[in-house]
């Protein structure tokens, strides 16, 4: 009799558990919420991004949850991937946004990195960011990424791990540019008043969005100079200006540049612990794309001046996983380089 209401209550915790596994997602989001967590400060570039996505990806998820803003700041977003990877619940209702190149911190030995990139679900980006190099005109006898092979060219910078001070170093490193750091600015913006003073000559490692968002008179005016585009595509806008990866003389040194120039299709990217069912996975991907092309998104999108170039969530997985599969020869060659 004992052993036949054991059978029994395992049996029937048997067809619970299968029916709670065959859940489809519209009847696992009924009703829920998803929190989208935020790496970094109200108010930041991320920040909007992700709260302008929230208003809007939740009429796209089967079964519609709510979808709630939440920040997590700390350490350039670095702790929310931590968070992600060890500890947030792995339903699905837990997605979150770092930085654009926060996932690649492992290959470098960072050690505080406490998490493997390739193996997040990654959701979309919402942006393929383009990053240029600028001088302002007139000011040096640089005017074309061939003068820094011979001209010294002083560009601000904001801080060792930004894109101001990491994109010059490797650049110089590889390619061998001679662009001399200034660093300590408090921010971007301080930098471009920096060039205008003229206590700089020019900024390397600067999104191309934010030059048109911020500085689109400066274009206009001509009183800046592209001289090379940070990214693995070039920018509809930049048909003319070279290309990074397409300066490197040798295979060693494109995968240098691939290596740390990849993080720019992450530009503004989302993404899921690992273990989330693959339903969930490829429900939340699909919502993301949807909304990348949502007309009432992409209309209050506008009206803010953010730029939406989206990337698939599988096409994210696929470049993490290249990266991460770079020689180590190479990786450990880039992080000298930075160091």
């Amino acid at each position: 009799m004992r052993a036949s209401k054991v059978f029994a209550a395992c049996a029937i915790l048997a067809v619970l558990g299968g029916g709670a596994a065959a859940q489809s997602p519209a009847e696992f989001y009924k009703g829920k919420t998803i929190d989208m967590m935020i790496g970094y400060s109200v108010g930041g570039g991320y920040d909007v991004y992700a709260r302008l996505i929230a208003r809007h990806i939740g009429k796209h998820v089967p079964g519609n949850p709510l979808v709630t803003p939440k920040n997590m700041e700390g350490a350039g977003s670095l702790r929310l991937a931590n968070w992600l990877y060890n500890v947030a619940n792995k339903n699905g209702t837990v997605i979150g946004t770092i930085g654009r190149g926060t996932g690649f911190d492992p290959l470098f030995g960072h050690k505080v990195a406490q998490f493997d990139g390739n193996k997040f679900n990654w959701i979309g980006s919402a942006n393929d960011e383009v990053s240029v190099c600028v001088v302002w005109t007139g000011r040096t006898k640089v005017t074309k990424f061939e003068d820094l092979m011979t001209m010294p060219l002083n560009v601000g910078g904001t801080g060792a791990a930004a894109d101001t001070d990491q994109f010059p170093r490797i650049i110089n490193g590889v390619l061998g540019t001679q662009m001399k750091i200034i660093t300590g600015y408090p921010g971007g913006n301080d930098v471009n008043l920096a060039m205008e003073r003229g206590e700089v000559d020019g900024r390397c490692g600067w999104s191309w969005s934010s030059v048109v968002s911020t500085r689109a008179s400066w274009v206009k005016d001509k009183k800046i100079t592209v001289l090379m585009q940070l990214s693995l595509e070039k920018h509809p806008d930049l048909p003319d200006v070279p290309l990074i990866t397409d300066l490197a003389k040798n295979e060693e040194q494109r995968q240098i540049l691939r290596l740390i120039f990849a993080r720019q299709a992450l530009g503004r990217p989302y993404l899921a612990p690992p273990g989330v069912p693959d339903d969930r996975v490829a429900a939340l991907r699909k919502a993301f794309m949807d909304t990348m092309k949502d007309k009432d998104f992409l209309a209050e999108a506008s009206k803010a001046k953010i730029e939406i170039t989206p990337i698939s969530g599988e096409a994210l997985q696929k470049l993490v996983g290249e990266i991460y599969e770079t020689p180590p020869a190479i990786v450990k060659k880039a992080a000298d380089i930075l160091k």
